[in-house]
């Protein structure tokens, strides 16, 4: 029988390049579709997919969300990652949400199926870049910065430095507005943060800001 995966990117034009890469495969299928946390999550229920393939940068609540969620409905669930983000820190946050690998998206296409076919075997799998990410900041020593906030302090981190308001945030995570601005408050005081732009600077160096995100707090 042939191995089902959904693939979850926001971008239409994306996903139809992944689907062509995997169906040129022996044996692989992408049977669903999906561009959002939610869409992730319910057409999981639906599908029951073999495979999870996922970006982080989704619009509303990420991809870490989304993994968390599906892995909570699924232990067995197999998760690999594929995102613009290569820091050490969003790496590890999605290991701990339950993501089985994590490949960039700047891998070459061979990365990616290798990943694909580790994480079908149950490996862990990571591309080169990320691994030597990982590797890199464990030798320099210390923890960083980031992972002293807690999961939904990351998730508001993300969200916010990605250039989404604190309202905005809000609706996305079913939170209340103050929620989310004391919450901002702690992640400031945490990372030391004295100004807004100082924090969206923090949040790119540890790659929780793609390249092709506009970094931008308001209230």
């Amino acid at each position: 029988m042939a191995t089902t995966i959904l693939l979850v990117d926001d971008h239409p034009v994306v996903r139809e390049g992944y689907r062509r890469l995997i169906e040129r495969q022996p044996g692989l299928v992408v049977t669903g579709e999906a561009e959002s946390a939610a869409a992730a999550y319910g057409h999981y229920k639906a599908l029951a997919p073999d495979l999870v393939i996922l970006d982080l940068s989704l619009p509303g609540p990420s991809g870490i969300e989304a993994i968390r969620h599906i892995r909570q409905w699924d232990g067995a669930a197999r998760i690999l990652v594929f995102s613009m983000r290569t820091g050490a820190v969003i790496a590890r946050q999605a290991f701990a949400a339950g993501a089985s690998g994590y490949v960039s998206k700047a891998s070459p296409p061979r990365e990616l199926l290798a990943a694909v076919a580790a994480v079908l075997r149950g490996e862990r799998a990571m591309s080169a870049d990320i691994a030597c990410a990982i590797a890199h900041d464990q030798v320099t020593g210390g923890r960083a910065a980031l992972d002293d906030l807690s999961p939904r302090e990351l998730e508001i981190l993300s969200l916010t430095a990605g250039g989404m308001t604190a309202r905005a945030v809000a609706e996305a995570l079913c939170l209340s507005l103050k929620t989310v601005h004391n919450n901002l408050s702690l992640i400031r005081a945490k990372l030391g943060a004295l100004t807004d732009a100082h924090l969206v600077w923090i949040a790119a160096g540890a790659g929780l800001v793609s390249p092709f995100e506009r970094p931008s707090i308001e209230g």
